[in-house]
């Protein structure tokens, strides 16, 4: 009969049977983040639960290309696992996107509750758009510079946009961006077109909320443009709240297309709230007009880069000038403690001089002993005086018998 394993053994078998993340996503050590999202969507489209509903390897093969891509499309963690393997990464950290699509009403409904009470929850574009963008069968609307087009889009559905620009205008930059005055959640993502004509996801932009908006945007102005992942803070906030300061510009991370080339290029409004549609307004323009705003932009995003050292060697600094308040905060209490202390002992001995000693009350049975022994004393003092009277009685009254002379 073959022995049960525990968990801790089953764990550990798990962790020696892990593949290189690099040999499940089929790429190098020195491929870029773009060619590993590629690869990594490419795959997760054919192994997806949807489209493999009855085979449980391919179950297996979307964990394990989902667990793969999470490490190495964070630059901090691929940095880490680079030197020292799956040891050095915390796989309990890793959080898998959900697709809402193909988790029914209840488990959507759970979901939603959680978001409400402020738990990150990370979603996925889902594999049927994907599908269907993959082979060409969806519905493509054109989207002309600076026009501006408000629609409605189903949740877990997608509207798609060709925007067509001229040499200039690509060398001007473009900016494409959504917004929703209704505060909807919804994801703005950017296609690469197949030889087959086909379109694969390239990239995706969250939307933000800002004050009674929520916002979207992508942006290929000619330079490095980064793109914040708040989804990364809300995830450390929850560990330690020092960390939602500390971590806060870890998801400050670089686009991976900084810009584009002159044609049609094709975006898609995502709409990813969890039961309703989302209502959106969508627009393109060219950002030739917007010079001043692309320096100053390119200036606060390089003091957003120094901050993100500094903050790194600050924290090193607080946690060690923490850990230092802690000691010293007990050493406070235990001071304050044993003065308490002292003063008690001191104003107990000063009692003792002004004070007067309780009295202490006898029952009747110790005062009925003690009028007894009283009495007995009493007899006993009766009885020797009665005695002592009468010795000296008899010493005073002793007859003296004198003879008679006789006259001579």
């Amino acid at each position: 009969m073959r022995a049960h394993r525990s968990k801790s053994e089953k764990d550990d078998a798990g962790k020696r049977l892990r593949r290189d993340p690099y040999e499940v996503l089929g790429v190098t050590r020195n491929s870029t983040d773009q060619e590993i999202k590629s690869a990594y969507r490419k795959l997760a489209l054919r192994y997806h639960p949807d489209k493999n509903a009855n085979d449980p390897e391919a179950t297996d093969m979307f964990k394990e290309v989902t667990f793969s891509y999470n490490i190495l499309s964070d630059p901090e963690k691929r940095r880490q696992y680079d030197s020292a393997g799956f040891e050095a990464v915390e796989s309990e950290s890793q959080e898998l996107e959900l697709d809402l699509s193909s988790l029914g009403a209840v488990n959507t409904m759970f979901a939603a509750l959680f978001s409400k009470l402020g738990v990150p929850i990370k979603t996925t574009v889902s594999a049927t758009v994907l599908e269907e963008a993959l082979n060409g069968s969806v519905s493509i609307r054109q989207l002309p510079l600076s026009h501006l087009i408000s629609r409605k889009v189903e949740k877990q559905c997608a509207h798609f946009y060709s925007v067509t620009i001229t040499e200039e205008e690509a060398r001007a930059g473009l900016v494409c961006r959504v917004q929703s005055s209704e505060r909807s959640k919804f994801k703005l993502l950017y296609f690469d077109q197949e030889d087959n004509g086909g379109l694969s996801l390239a990239l995706q932009e969250d939307s933000i909320r800002t004050g009674k908006v929520t916002s979207a945007g992508l942006y290929f102005l000619g330079f490095p443009v980064y793109r914040f992942d708040q989804t990364v803070n809300s995830i450390a906030a929850a560990k330690d709240a020092d960390a939602a300061f500390f971590k806060q510009l870890d998801g400050f991370q670089p686009c991976e297309l900084t810009e584009l080339k002159a044609g049609t290029h094709f975006f898609a409004v995502y709409g990813d709230n969890f039961f309703k549609s989302a209502s959106y307004s969508i627009e393109a323009v060219c950002a030739e007009s917007f010079i001043e705003e692309k320096e100053y932009l390119k200036d606060v995003e390089a003091k957003l880069l120094v901050k993100r050292v500094e903050l790194s060697k600050f924290e090193t600094e607080y946690r060690e000038v923490l850990t230092q308040f802690a000691d010293m905060t007990s050493r406070y209490a235990q001071e304050m403690q044993a003065i308490d202390e002292l003063f008690k002992q001191r104003s107990n001995i000063h009692a003792s001089y002004t004070c007067a000693a309780p009295i202490k009350r006898m029952s009747s049975k110790t005062r009925n002993k003690q009028k007894d022994a009283k009495e007995d004393g009493n007899v006993r003092d009766k009885k020797s005086s009665a005695k002592e009277r009468s010795r000296k009685k008899k010493w005073f009254n002793v007859q003296l018998k004198a003879e008679k002379r006789k006259p001579c």
